[in-house]
């Protein structure tokens, strides 16, 4: 039989998937979570790093299942080398997080916060003239990467009429015309003409800090920053600079780096920012659907099928050779 361990216990409606040929166990049912990591064949991670040297305790691995998109915890050229196969969850997260980062779009540019901190601490203003929230109907949305969640988030900023340009390198301008988006010829060119601009990147070496002084000051004066991404793409000490300097007018961030944020990270206490604990995919919806696409990974990769979400597919001859050996 095989053993799959999971980060967290298997939801009731998911556990057929594993009835009559594998035994799960739960991370969350040990004080140390991985404590049983090294006996798994199979495995659902969520935040757990995983490293080489974790990886070299398991001999019997054949699967890292990743639930969600992220993959920069993954040490995805160490699995390779250990004939390991990872798989990730591309579309599950889409909707949830899209929307996500809309409320944070919305939430930033009305300045809710702000009026909310207002209202409770003060009287005897008027607090109609004091608001300075922006419409967005003819405000460009600047969307730097343009994949599942970017593209869920440019139709319905459409929607909201705004005009929505789109930066990402695997992008077509014919592909961006379909879709009826512009494309900016490289990311400076959308940092000068967007009034929002909204991140749907990866953490990758060309992408970490891409937000940085230099960036940030080739941004419109007033403009919003979205983040619902990875918190590394973003220099925060470059970030207040330009909320105190009144550069930006504004920011909405669902990551931060590190993750969770200190408390007295000077992000978290700023009437112009809002701050949510990375859980733009964390609806109930999403976070079962994120877990069902992982788990049919790791029945799939299991029961012998190559998963269509496979990051390293050039391992799978050797998945393949190592799992008739189990068998």
């Amino acid at each position: 039989m095989f053993r799959v361990w999971t980060s967290r216990r298997v939801p009731e409606p998911l556990q057929p998937a594993f009835e009559g040929w594998a035994e799960t166990f739960a991370g969350e049912d040990s004080e140390d979570r991985l404590a049983r990591f090294p006996e798994a064949h199979g495995a659902v991670v969520g935040a757990e790093h995983m490293t080489p040297d974790l990886m070299d305790r398991c001999p019997d691995l054949l699967v890292i299942s990743r639930t969600g998109v992220g993959y920069d915890r993954v040490d995805v050229p160490a699995a390779t080398e250990r004939g390991i196969a990872c798989t990730i969850t591309p579309g599950a997260p889409t909707t949830s997080t899209a929307e996500h980062a809309l409320m944070l779009l919305m939430a930033t540019t009305k300045k809710l916060k702000d009026a909310e901190h207002k209202l409770r601490t003060t009287t005897g203003q008027d607090l109609y003239k004091q608001h300075t929230g922006i419409e967005l109907d003819n405000k460009t949305l600047g969307v730097v990467g343009f994949g599942r969640i970017g593209r869920h988030v440019a139709k319905v900023a459409r929607a909201l009429g705004m005009d929505i340009l789109a930066y990402d390198p695997y992008l077509s301008a014919q592909s961006a015309a379909d879709l009826g988006v512009r494309t900016a010829a490289n990311l400076q060119v959308l940092l000068e003409r967007a009034d929002v601009v909204t991140l749907h990147l990866p953490a990758t070496p060309e992408t970490v800090k891409m937000i940085n002084r230099e960036t940030l000051a080739a941004m419109k004066p007033g403009a919003f920053l979205v983040n619902a991404s990875r918190g590394e793409l973003v220099d925060e000490t470059a970030l207040l600079e330009a909320l105190d300097s009144g550069h930006l007018a504004g920011a909405g961030l669902d990551v931060t780096d590190p993750e969770p944020p200190s408390h007295d990270n000077p992000l978290l206490h700023r009437d112009d920012v809002i701050v949510t604990p990375h859980i733009g995919s964390s609806t109930i919806e999403g976070k079962l659907r994120i877990y069902s696409d992982s788990v049919d990974n790791v029945v799939s990769v299991l029961k012998g099928t190559q998963p269509a979400d496979l990051l390293n597919p050039e391992v799978w001859p050797r998945v393949a050779e190592r799992l008739a050996a189990v068998r």
